[in-house]
């Protein structure tokens, strides 16, 4: 059995066991299924059917998981990307006034697009241009980013015009839920129990069934058709300035987002070898892949989800944990009453926790060199303070690139570095 799952998903039984890449897969998915419930919400407004983006979201994501699964052997989930699929919805079909059809015709011209730069290794070698101080601060703003979005699921951050942000109700149900869930979790992992961060949300789930916040009403049901929304394409505009400038914001988000994520679970995981990242074609490949299959299916970029940090965290190394993810969304195809069930309350606990555990490369770099620390904290900061893990690459290459410049250290920076920079600064002028 061990040499059959080596040789599809890339197990080691030395590393892992079959049963903690099950437990690793769970986890992650259960941090993921929000996108079940939050992609149908959010593309919903251009007009799309709800019913069939729901069945697209669950079965793009199996398929895009499934590519991660045997050909990547990675143990990461893939998903319709958030923030790019807000930029479809808000910024092309409200803001700009395009159909959704034009939006998801730009998100399949991408698609194609990433495929050709991730065959041709171009996207891998991007990652290699940035410097190792950039690659560990890009892993510890995750972890600040994941907390803030766990935060916010939670209502313990909550928005306000005169600060931005505050302290929410806490003494709430769905608040003090949280609390619960919160210690639970920590109290498990402080001990060391198998599948803690699993077990915390099974048991913050039960807790909230008498608080009124867990609500099963059914447990099966069949799954809406994805016809509505399938092969909507609009080829008449694909030459316009229009199509051009949305396919190359989708293509800059996109490959920020999952550069950035890739670089910060592979240092989360352990894949990272004597300081040098692991070949990225394989992954770049899969969200490739998934976002032009996507695309056809009906729903906005697919992209490597940060959540799988749960599941990396709960020791998943292969891709037998994204073949556990990609059968959960395949079942919730089935079982979607009895995930939906699942309470934000329940999974914001394990995206705090997550973001904890992620901020310890911050331990790697050198806080006594300000060319390095600088750019790495502005890295670090940007990311949860813009909402964008893209914006905290951008903000924190240039800042380096500016800095050793002007500090007389021409020599650390690489021209692919000065390139990347121009090529920033030509995307925040467009912003």
């Amino acid at each position: 059995m061990n040499s059959i799952l080596q040789k599809l998903f890339g197990f080691n039984p030395a590393e892992t066991s079959i049963k903690t890449e099950i437990i690793a897969g769970i986890s992650t998915f259960l941090t993921m299924a929000y996108i079940l419930a939050v992609n149908p919400a959010i593309l919903g407004v251009t007009g799309m059917d709800k019913g069939a983006l729901f069945t697209t979201t669950a079965v793009a994501s199996a398929i895009a998981t499934l590519i991660m699964a045997f050909y990547a052997k990675l143990p990461f989930g893939l998903a319709p990307g958030m923030g790019i699929n807000a930029f479809f919805a808000y910024t092309v079909c409200l803001m700009m006034g395009h159909t959704w059809q034009f939006a998801l015709t730009a998100v399949f011209l991408e698609g194609l697009i990433f495929i050709l730069l991730t065959v041709t290794n171009i996207r891998e070698k991007i990652v290699h241009t940035l410097p190792s101080s950039q690659q560990k601060a890009i892993g510890v703003g995750i972890g600040f980013f994941i907390a803030f979005i766990g935060l916010q699921n939670a209502g313990i951050t909550v928005k306000n015009d005169a600060t931005l942000v505050s302290l929410g109700q806490i003494f709430q149900p769905g608040v003090l839920l949280v609390i619960i869930g919160l210690l639970v979790t920590s109290v498990l992992l402080v001990k060391k129990i198998s599948g803690a961060l699993l077990i915390g949300i099974a048991v913050t789930t039960l807790c909230g069934i008498p608080m009124g916040i867990t609500q099963i009403k059914e447990v099966i049901s069949m799954p809406p058709s994805m016809s509505p929304i399938m092969f909507e394409f609009e080829w008449e505009n694909i030459l316009t300035i229009d199509m051009v400038m949305v396919v190359f914001t989708f293509l800059f988000m996109d490959l920020f987002d999952t550069l950035g994520t890739l670089v910060s679970l592979f240092y989360k995981g352990g894949f990272v070898k004597d300081g040098k990242l692991p070949k990225m074609k394989e992954p770049f490949f899969a969200d490739a892949v998934g976002t032009t299959i996507g695309a056809a299916l009906g729903t906005s970029a697919i992209a490597t989800y940060v959540e799988s940090a749960a599941g990396v965290t709960a020791g998943g190394k292969s891709g037998l944990t994204a073949f556990v993810i990609a059968a959960c969304f395949i079942l919730s195809l089935v079982f979607a009453p009895l995930f939906m069930a699942i309470p934000t309350q329940a999974t914001a606990p394990v995206l705090i926790l997550v973001g904890y555990m992620m901020i310890s490369c911050i331990k790697e770099i050198d806080l006594d060199d300000c060319s390095e620390a600088i750019p790495a904290f502005i890295c670090i900061i940007i990311m949860p303070l813009t909402y964008s893990i893209a914006n905290g690459i951008v903000f924190g290459l240039l800042s380096y690139v500016l800095i050793n410049l002007l500090c007389g250290k021409a020599k650390k920076i690489r021209i692919e570095m000065f390139l990347l920079s121009a090529f920033f600064i030509v995307m925040l002028m467009l912003h």
